[in-house]
């Protein structure tokens, strides 16, 4: 298979992304659910065994240090995160730790994981590993076996698609990946994940979002953040941009579809009105679309979609149009 080609198979079937670079740690003792919740964005009190949430850490300026998704096992809870910074989330949480019963351990090396998505991403893991997949709500999770090796399955949708993650020892995922490409899941080029990321208007850590960003700002307050479960770091800023603001920032991630036939490169300046209103995160050529498309961050005052923008790419300056996320449905 080509890209193209690989990029269809994930959008009418299922795409398999190795996510063995990401970081994985695990949080035990009987307080680790009171303890989290006190830190993270969003409800991990309410988590009971075999569910999970998506959630941030934030500095108490509101500012964030990390997004990651939390699966509670039952017995532990297991946290996937870009592996850059793993070793920083370990290091917060540890320095918080006082008499609480809560013990860390960092799996990256340990374990690896393998993404499966697409509208057939259920049906090809569950094939594989040997289980019914297809009843999985958001953030379930299991403790499964195949071939005597301990697999936890979570359903986790990503890229604008339904997905499923396998987290099992790092001796297992070649075997895995392996099974899951003969079952029918075309191995994502990292050209092909990008696309689908940009398309589904979903903001990559340390790409689209950094220790700068307000989580309003990226339109991830929506997913990540509670504001029913009380106090946490940053909690304070959130509550008052969204009660005494109105939910206004000074900027916003909005997406941007260009005219032309190259996609910006990050960093871009947006212009509006005359003046730079803000700049390019990411972007890419959309194969569905057929044109280049972007995410951005612009000033509150073209966010609006329908905007006419421009963009300056090296000597170019290319017309754009804010548009409403998801680039694709």
């Amino acid at each position: 298979m080509n890209a193209a080609e690989e990029y269809l198979t994930a959008r009418h079937g299922a795409g398999l992304i190795d996510l063995g670079a990401r970081g994985r740690i695990v949080v035990r003792g009987a307080d680790r659910k009171t303890f989290l919740h006190a830190l993270l964005t969003n409800d991990i009190a309410l988590l009971a065994a075999g569910t999970g949430c998506y959630a941030a850490l934030l500095t108490p300026q509101g500012r964030m240090i990390a997004d990651m998704n939390v699966f509670e096992l039952g017995d532990v809870m297991l946290i996937d995160v870009r592996r850059e910074v793993k070793d920083l989330l370990l290091r917060r949480f540890d320095q918080l730790i006082f008499s609480e019963d809560v013990q860390l351990g960092d799996v990256s090396d340990a374990w690896g994981c393998i993404g499966v998505y697409g509208p057939q991403a259920a049906v090809v893991a569950g094939f594989v590993i040997g289980a019914d997949l297809a009843g999985f709500s958001p953030f379930q999770n299991a403790r499964l076996e195949r071939d005597g090796e301990l697999v936890v399955v979570a359903r986790r949708d990503a890229l604008g698609l339904a997905g499923v993650l396998l987290f099992a020892a790092g001796s297992a995922m070649p075997g895995m990946a392996r099974a899951l490409h003969a079952a029918g899941a075309a191995i994502l080029p990292a050209e092909a994940v990008e696309a689908l990321r940009i398309e589904a208007g979903e903001p990559a850590f340390l790409v689209d979002m950094g220790d700068d960003t307000i989580p309003t700002e990226a339109g991830i307050d929506l997913t990540a953040v509670s504001y029913l479960k009380g106090c946490f770091p940053g909690q304070e800023v959130l509550v008052r941009i969204r009660d005494r603001g109105h939910g206004k920032v000074v900027r916003r991630l909005v997406g941007l579809t260009i005219d032309g036939e190259t996609a910006p490169a990050a960093g871009s300046a947006i212009v509006g009105g005359g003046k730079d209103i803000g700049h390019v995160t990411s972007a890419a050529v959309s194969p569905t679309l057929g044109k280049p498309i972007a995410l951005g961050y612009v000033h509150r005052d073209f966010v609006e979609p329908g905007t006419a923008v421009s963009v300056v790419s090296g000597a170019a300056r290319l017309s754009a149009t804010v548009t409403e996320l998801p680039f694709v449905r």
